[in-house]
């Protein structure tokens, strides 16, 4: 009786183990930042084309956490029930997650993606206590609720509203950076990676003084991946399809060329 018992005890075991195992964790990322990041990429004329490159094609290995805070499989357009009001295409979430899911091989974890991007905005909009950065936030905690999952990184491309006033774009630097620490601190990750995205385009004329402030910051494990040469749509302002898909795969090689991927898990209450 005590050999059967301890066989059943062995089995049972293995059996929570098992179950453990098999319940994938997901390596999070989250997008935010304006309307390059939440995707303009074949809107022409406030209607999109529909066009999905072959590198922003979804897969069972690749989420998306909606607005109602409920994972399902990512699709383009990621933000079109997040950036509501505006006509979403392509942006270079969806790139960057396949790219990583490719270059990690079959085995890896899911990818989760927590879209926050809200085109239109100053980094002044996105400060600590407003509206969009409270909402940052939330998303970023639930994304993680069920400890299923870890907030590997925040992939950021914003400033081209910055680029019209030039008190916007001289405290650009400074604002960035409090972001950064502030999403740092309110997440309980002190390490947190931040990769963003110099500016291609703008709105104004102050492109080079934000570009010079988004390339000077070097707050440790922070990232600069440079859209300038991109091409632009012919409003001069918005990245194109494939645009925003090589952007997405720079973005997945700077992740990966990072020492801080394999962050362990870290709890966000």
């Amino acid at each position: 009786m005590e050999l059967m018992s301890l066989i059943l005890s062995i089995f049972l075991c293995l059996l929570v183990l098992t179950s453990q195992c098999s319940k994938a964790t997901k390596d999070i990322f989250i997008l935010a930042g304006q309307s390059n990041m939440a995707g303009r990429g074949g809107v022409f004329n406030r209607k999109w084309d529909k066009n999905v490159p072959s590198e922003c094609k979804p897969s069972p290995s690749i989420l998306k956490l909606n607005s109602k805070l409920e994972w399902e499989e990512a699709r383009e357009p990621l933000h079109q029930d997040i950036d509501v009001g505006k006509t979403c295409g392509v942006g270079p979430g969806l790139a960057f997650a396949n790219e990583v899911v490719r270059k990690r091989g079959s085995g890896g974890s899911v990818v989760g993606l927590v879209p926050s991007a809200v085109g239109g905005t100053r980094i002044e909009e996105w400060r600590n206590g407003s509206f969009l950065y409270n909402k940052l936030v939330r998303r970023s905690i639930e994304s993680v609720r069920d400890g299923s999952g870890v907030i590997r990184a925040v992939l950021w491309y914003q400033g081209e509203s910055d680029t019209v006033r030039e008190e916007d774009a001289n405290a650009y630097k400074s604002r960035m950076e409090n972001f950064i620490q502030n999403i740092r601190s309110d997440l309980h990750l002190p390490e947190l990676l931040v990769i963003q995205v110099a500016l291609a385009s703008g709105e104004g004329k102050f492109i080079e003084k934000v570009r010079h402030a988004q390339l000077s910051i070097k707050l440790p494990n922070v990232k600069c991946v440079d859209a300038k040469g991109l091409r632009l749509k012919a409003d001069k302002l918005h990245l194109t399809t494939m645009s925003e898909v090589h952007l997405g795969i720079q973005l997945a090689h700077a992740y990966l060329a990072s020492n801080r991927h394999n962050f362990t898990r870290t709890q966000v209450s």
